[in-house]
């Protein structure tokens, strides 16, 4: 693994990037060169700490990977990118070893590359479907679009030649962002770029959504998340924090008292979901929401400079197989566990989890209980968590979403010993805005329903993200966030 030998991943790297540079490579000569693995902390230290586990590639490593690009014309990664970016028109630059130009591609369509090249799922997006993977039968052989991305915004940001994209004329207009989070950041750069004047209202007291108060510091470090937000500043977008729409001001107001033209609504899915079993209201029961926002948000896990409460468990199971399920246990681990499960009552195969975060998690030391789910939460006579009676399971038929439903094995009760249960099985949409605005038409799951350009049934008020899609991913909100700026970008022209 890259971690355990990061020294020779380079050494390999310099050495065939010697023999093959400046070169005219034929399609089969591109597909001889191995995928370039990320550099990673080791996990024996790591899980002590909370820095960014993958330490990026080098100048060496990206041009090497960028050359594994066929520069298909058919550009299929491009169709199944939700921003569109030019993938293989900044691969090719980044193979030149041009990262100003490459990055320049980029921001075409994506303002925040160092935050997607991190987080974003592509190898269920754009790497899904690359002819390299293809190709070489192999989807985990695909180019690494993400850590590309990811490369050429860190080497920019590094050389200090970061600047901010071209800004049309000001155009008198007003537009108002409810959630600063990756939908409302995406809407309010191209609204920015088209010459209107923006607000961001943010409930919380820091901006960023859920890459602050949701992602760990280990996945994302907050200061990259911070400078993209400066980014933003420097394009004149206003930021008023400790704001929420719907309670500090109604959708009403911010046409009738503060005069804004158009708003988009991207408030996220804030709303933990419950397993609606016994023992649920203990002490030691957290959301995945509760417990990673007084880490990430409220920086618990520092205790020597943080006054936050952190619950310190030694055993502690997390219910759930996606990402914030990972994340909650890996966050385990780093505020002190010394046993962690992931419960789970699918197989890894049906896991909606990133594999490379599972991949992570298991280095880190988190065990797998699969085919297995929650009964109910015991406890002692001063109700804290004590354990856990679990259930195993078997897969059935296929279920509505194509995955094979769990059915119970019946007298296989057992209980795990523990101090802390975290539940991470989903959110629904953030339920303020939408109480104190009933004329926004909804579905049965409180998700606002908009049209093809990102319209609510309310005049001159658009949405995207989570608040629609439910919890999707950080890129799938910004194609929301980027989709609605292009529909209002059009109303406010005509009027």
């Amino acid at each position: 693994m890259g971690h355990q030998n990061a020294e020779e991943l380079q050494k390999n790297a310099v050495e065939l990037l010697a023999k093959i540079k400046g070169k005219e490579l034929s399609v089969k000569e591109r597909l001889a060169i191995p995928p370039q693995e990320m550099p990673a902390q080791d996990p024996r230290v790591r899980r002590n700490n909370m820095n960014e586990v993958t330490t990026g590639y080098s100048a060496e490593q990206a041009q090497l990977e960028a050359m594994r690009c066929l520069q298909c014309k058919t550009a299929p990664c491009v169709a199944s990118c939700p921003v569109k970016i030019d993938i293989p028109g900044f691969a090719a630059k980044v193979a030149d070893g041009k990262y100003g130009e490459a990055l320049s591609i980029v921001l075409e369509s994506n303002l925040f590359p160092a935050i997607c090249g991190r987080v974003c799922p592509q190898e269920v997006q754009c790497q899904s479907t690359c002819t390299v993977g293809k190709s070489l039968k192999d989807p985990q052989k695909a180019v690494s679009i993400g850590r590309l991305e990811r490369f050429v915004a860190d080497a920019e940001r590094a050389s200090g030649k970061m600047g901010i994209p071209a800004l049309a004329a000001k155009t008198g207009k007003k537009a108002a962002i409810a959630g600063s989070g990756p939908a409302g950041l995406a809407a309010a750069a191209d609204l920015a770029k088209a010459g209107h004047s923006v607000t961001i209202f943010e409930g919380l007291h820091k901006p960023g959504g859920v890459m602050i108060y949701g992602i760990p510091e280990f996945r994302l470090p907050k200061e990259i998340v911070s400078r993209e937000i400066e980014t933003l500043k420097k394009m004149g977008v206003d930021i008023r924090l400790n704001f929420l729409v719907g309670k500090t001001r109604s959708l009403k107001e911010l046409f009738i008292k503060d005069g804004f033209d158009a708003v988009f609504i991207g408030t996220g899915a804030g709303l933990p979901k419950f397993m609606d079993i016994p023992g649920e209201n203990l002490v030691g029961v957290f959301s995945a929401n509760e417990y990673l926002t007084r880490s990430n948000l409220m920086k618990a896990y520092d205790t020597e400079r943080a006054d936050t409460p952190g619950f310190r468990a030694k055993r502690v199971a997390v219910l759930g197989g996606g990402n914030v399920a990972m994340d909650a246990a890996r966050t385990a681990l780093r505020m002190g566990a010394e046993k962690v499960y992931i419960v789970y009552r699918r197989t890894e195969k049906e896991m909606p989890a990133r594999i490379e975060e599972v991949a992570h998690a298991k280095e880190e030391g988190v065990e797998f209980r699969l085919l297995e789910n929650a009964k109910r939460i015991l406890s002692d006579d001063k109700h804290r968590v004590t354990g856990m009676e679990c259930l195993s399971y078997r897969l059935g038929e296929p279920d509505a979403s194509g995955r094979r439903s769990p059915v119970v094995i019946e007298g296989s009760e057992h209980v795990l010993d523990l101090d802390a249960v975290i539940v991470a099985i989903g959110n629904e949409s953030a339920p303020l805005l939408l109480q104190t605005n009933p004329d926004i038409n909804v579905t049965k799951r409180g998700n606002i329903i908009v049209d093809d350009t990102g319209k609510t049934s309310l005049d001159r008020v658009y949405a995207g993200g989570d608040i629609v899609l439910g919890a999707a991913t950080v890129i799938l909100a910004m194609g929301d966030g980027r989709r609605a700026a292009a529909s209002i970008n059009e109303l406010l022209a005509k009027t």
